[in-house]
């Protein structure tokens, strides 16, 4: 069964692919979804995209965690606004922001917001403006594994960290019994696989250690993977496809790339423990706060989270596009898009793909703001 899972998921990767590529080079009027859910993707009616003057070609690059949701997006937009390709390349937050700041792109994902070193550089770019967050996707980063035998693993924010950082280095451990007495954990090497790349996701996903167990992850933290040990594969599709085939294995990936493997159950210290779902995370997000300034839409979310069924790994990946400055030539086709993924029917395509909405009143904030872009 957990075979068949992978090959369903396989098959529903490839589509996006598929159907991002045809996008860019047809735009054709299927109106079909990219993800086999029909109510989600029949939310982009005739209509719902306004496409205004946009026309040409939007360069984009940036976080691979929201790559699934960019290419179900480009597949709607393109098919409606026939005078635009988009090309979006999704080759990690780090990338993307590099590429933002040397004026290579339109705009970039990152699950990351910028720093202040970011924000400085981008007033090279953004003439007499500044880049700027804004919140489209979120989505909970699931932990998954490859044990042979165990359905139903729990762990806890100690115990990732030790296993992460090459403490915990058997499945049959007895800090990983503790928190499982009942499964039959082997006596097996765990093979953690990290990011190679600079990753919004890792640095979410450390952020959430820091944040939890302080005493356990004493790294500073980033979109750089800092602790020793582990292997590394570069994309959320690399961690993936390492734990998919290799027996022991353990990552962090966004669910939409964990879809058929088994993941992990996390300890909050809530009634019951809980496992990454889009609903879990919206209620993380939810309680983030806005702490960006002016019209920079930074989130911050609570990792130390107890509320019931709040899975508190959570990220959400922003779209950095210059406040003041823009291109010309790129301006319109860059603001009918992001109108168009923070709309009702953008963010409607986002659930059934393994993502989160932005909440209704973060949204709107969104919304008004790339009105204003300029």
């Amino acid at each position: 069964m957990k075979l068949q899972r992978m090959n369903r998921r396989a098959l529903t990767l490839g589509a996006l692919a598929v159907s991002g590529a045809l996008a860019l080079t047809a735009c054709g009027s299927d109106d079909t979804g990219s993800n086999g859910g029909g109510d989600a993707t029949s939310t982009a009616k005739a209509g719902a995209i306004d496409c205004g003057d946009a026309k040409g070609q939007l360069l984009a690059d940036g976080s691979s965690a929201q790559k699934n949701a960019i290419d179900a997006w480009v597949k709607q937009f393109t098919a409606q606004c026939s005078g635009v390709q988009i090309n979006y390349k999704g080759s990690g937050s780090g990338a993307g922001i590099t590429a933002f700041n040397q004026g290579q792109v339109a705009f970039a994902g990152s699950d990351s917001a910028l720093d202040s070193e970011e924000i400085a550089a981008s007033k090279e770019v953004c003439s007499g403006g500044q880049g700027i967050d804004l919140p489209m996707v979120g989505g909970p980063i699931a932990v998954s594994y490859n044990v042979p035998g165990v359905d139903n693993l729990v762990l806890d924010a100690p115990t990732l960290a030790k296993i992460f950082d090459s403490k915990i280095k058997k499945w049959n451990d007895e800090a990983i019994k503790k928190l499982n007495p009942d499964a039959e954990l082997p006596d097996l090497n765990i093979q953690a696989f990290h990011r190679s790349d600079e990753s919004g996701t890792t640095d979410n996903f450390t952020k959430y250690l820091i944040a939890t167990t302080p005493e356990n992850w004493k790294y500073e933290g980033g979109k750089a993977w800092q602790a020793d040990g582990g292997q590394a594969a570069s994309g959320s599709s690399g961690v993936a496809q390492q734990v998919s085939q290799t027996s022991g294995a353990i990552s962090y990936m966004e669910l939409s790339y964990a879809e058929g493997m088994d993941v992990v159950a996390i300890d909050t210290g809530a009634a019951e423990p809980v496992k990454a779902s889009t609903d879990a995370a919206t209620k993380a997000i939810a309680d983030a706060e806005i702490v960006g300034t002016g019209k920079d839409l930074a989130l911050e979310i609570n990792y130390k989270t107890k509320a019931e069924g709040a899975y508190p790994i959570t990220l959400v990946t922003y779209e950095i596009v210059c406040d003041k400055g823009n291109k010309a030539d790129t301006l319109p086709a860059t603001k009918a898009f992001l109108n168009y993924i923070a709309s009702e029917d953008g963010q409607g395509l986002l659930a059934d793909a393994g993502y989160a909405p932005i909440p209704d009143d973060i949204i709107a904030k969104v919304r008004t703001t790339i009105e204003g872009l300029s």
